[in-house]
C-alpha cells in the first residue's frame, strides 16, 4: 500500500504539472500521513540535513563557472576551434556542433547549459548555410547531452553523494563514453549530411585557421586540464575544483578575453542563481523522498521484484535501462538520479556490478531523456534558441536517440569501455 500511495501520488502530481521538487515533498508527506506513524517534520529535517553536504557545493559552483564561461566568450572560441578541426568534412557545421559541445561539456557539467551556450552560435550558423532548422536544433539538443557525461558532471556529483561512490572515479569513467557518444553522433550527422547534401563549412581546409583558433581558445582549453588535473593530482577535491573553475573563468573572461563586463557578470550570476535555487530545492526534497524509501526498505522490495522477473543479470540490466529511458522521458536527470539510485543500486550491486560503472550507465540512460519527447529538457532549450517547435525537433532527433541507445548498450555490457581508465589509473 505504501508503494502504491507513494508512487501513485507522485505520478498524479507530476501529471498535474506540479514542479518536481514540490511533487516529491507532497508525495512523501501524503504517504507518511496515510500509511505510517512517522512525523511529517522528518521531511524538513532530512531535506536540510541532505543539503548540509560539502560535495554538493560543487553543483552551484560548476553552474556558475559554466555561466561565466558562456558570457565571457569562451564558448564562441571553442566553436571556432572546433570549426578549424572538423569544419572541412561533409556536414562540417554539424560536426563542429558536436565537437564544440564536447569541449564545452568539459567545462559546464550541464546538458541544458551546453545546448544554450553552443546552440546560440551554431544553430544560426547552420541556418545561414541552409541546413534544415529542425535538424540543426535536434543535433544540438542531442550533442548537449554529452554535457553530463564528459567530466565535470553535475549528475556524477549527485550520484556520488547519494551512493557514496568516488566522484573522482565517476569523472574518470565518463571520459571515454563521452567521446564515444560524440563520435556516434558525428557518424549519424555525416550520414544525414550526405543524404541531404549539406556542404562542408570550410572548403579551404582546416589548416588555414586552426593554429589561430587554437591560440585564441587555449585559455578555454586549460579549464578541463586544471579541473581534472587538480582532482587526479590530489591537489584539490571536486568541490574545490569547482571553486577554482569559477575564479579562473572570472579572470579569463574579465582580463584576457575582456568580454565579461559588469552587465555580463550580473547576467551570469543571475542565471546561475536562478537555476541553482530551483535545483537545491529539488535536491533537498528528493533526499527526503529517498530517506523514506530507505526506512521502509522499498528499494529491497523493488529489487526482489526485479530479480523475480529475471534471474539473468544481463536481463535485469536491460530491464533497468528500459526503466531509466522511460523515466528520463518525463523526469529531469537530477531528480531521477536522487530518486532511483537508492532503489536500483542495491539491485545491481548484489549482481556484482561496480557502483561506478552503474553510475555511468545510469547517467547515460537518463541523459538520453534530455532529448526524448515529450519533456526532454534539451529539446525545450533548443526550441527556445532556434525558434523551431518541439514537434519538428522531435521528428528529427530520433536517429540521434537510436545512436545514444546503442552506445548505452555498449557501456552496459562492455564495462571496460567506461572502467578501463578507472582501473588503469585510479585503482
Amino acid at each position: 500500500m505504501d508503494i502504491l500511495v507513494l508512487f501513485g501520488s507522485l505520478t498524479f502530481f507530476l501529471t498535474c504539472s506540479i514542479p518536481i521538487g514540490i511533487a516529491l515533498g507532497l508525495a512523501t508527506a501524503l504517504t507518511l500521513a496515510t500509511t505510517s506513524d512517522i512525523p511529517l517534520i522528518l521531511i524538513a529535517q532530512n531535506a536540510f540535513a541532505a543539503l548540509d553536504s560539502f560535495p554538493l557545493l560543487a553543483i552551484p559552483f560548476f553552474m556558475l563557472a559554466g555561466s561565466l564561461m558562456s558570457y565571457g566568450g569562451i564558448s564562441r572560441r571553442l566553436v571556432a576551434l572546433a570549426e578549424g578541426l572538423v569544419g572541412f568534412i561533409t556536414g562540417g557545421l554539424a560536426m563542429v556542433t558536436v565537437v564544440a559541445c564536447m569541449f564545452f561539456a568539459a567545462i559546464s557539467g550541464s546538458g541544458p547549459a551546453t545546448v544554450s551556450a553552443i546552440g546560440s552560435f551554431m544553430i544560426p550558423a547552420m541556418h545561414a548555410r541552409r541546413y534544415d532548422d529542425a535538424f540543426a536544433a535536434a543535433l544540438t539538443a542531442a550533442a548537449g547531452s554529452i554535457g553530463v557525461i564528459i567530466p565535470p558532471s553535475i549528475p556524477f556529483v549527485i550520484f556520488g553523494v547519494v551512493s557514496g561512490a568516488s566522484v573522482g572515479e565517476l569523472f574518470m569513467a565518463g571520459i571515454v563514453p563521452g567521446i564515444v557518444i560524440g563520435c556516434a553522433l558525428m557518424g549519424v550527422s555525416y550520414i544525414i549530411a550526405r543524404k541531404k547534401g549539406f556542404a562542408a563549412s570550410a572548403k579551404e581546409g582546416p589548416r588555414k585557421s586552426l593554429w589561430a583558433s587554437f591560440k585564441e581558445s587555449v585559455w578555454a582549453l586549460m579549464v578541463p586540464v586544471i579541473i581534472l588535473g587538480g582532482i587526479y593530482g590530489g591537489i584539490f577535491t571536486p568541490t574545490e575544483a569547482a571553486v577554482v573553475a569559477v575564479v579562473y573563468a572570472l579572470l579569463v573572461g574579465r582580463f584576457i578575453y575582456k568580454e565579461l563586463d559588469f552587465a555580463n557578470l550580473y547576467a551570469a550570476f543571475k542565471d546561475a542563481t536562478l537555476v541553482n535555487g530551483a535545483t537545491t530545492f529539488m535536491i533537498g526534497l528528493s533526499m527526503s523522498f529517498a530517506s523514506y524509501l530507505a526506512m521502509e526498505q522499498i528499494p529491497l522490495r523493488i529489487g526482489e521484484w526485479f530479480t523475480s522477473m529475471a534471474t539473468s543479470p544481463a536481463l535485469v540490466l536491460l530491464l533497468i535501462n528500459g526503466l531509466l529511458l522511460v523515466v528520463g522521458c518525463f523526469v529531469d536527470n537530477i531528480s531521477s538520479m536522487i530518486i532511483l539510485t537508492p532503489i536500483l543500486l542495491p539491485v545491481v550491486t548484489r549482481m556484482g556490478v561496480d557502483p561506478v560503472h552503474f553510475g555511468l550507465v545510469m547517467t547515460v540512460a537518463l541523459a538520453t531523456g534530455f532529448v526524448t519527447p515529450p519533456y526532454g529538457a534539451n529539446l525545450f532549450v533548443a526550441s527556445a534558441v532556434s525558434g523551431v517547435n518541439i514537434e519538428r525537433i522531435s521528428r528529427n532527433v530520433f536517429p540521434f536517440i537510436l545512436a545514444m541507445i546503442g552506445c548505452l548498450l555498449l557501456f552496459t555490457y562492455v564495462p571496460g569501455v567506461s572502467m578501463g581508465l578507472v582501473q588503469l589509473l585510479l585503482r
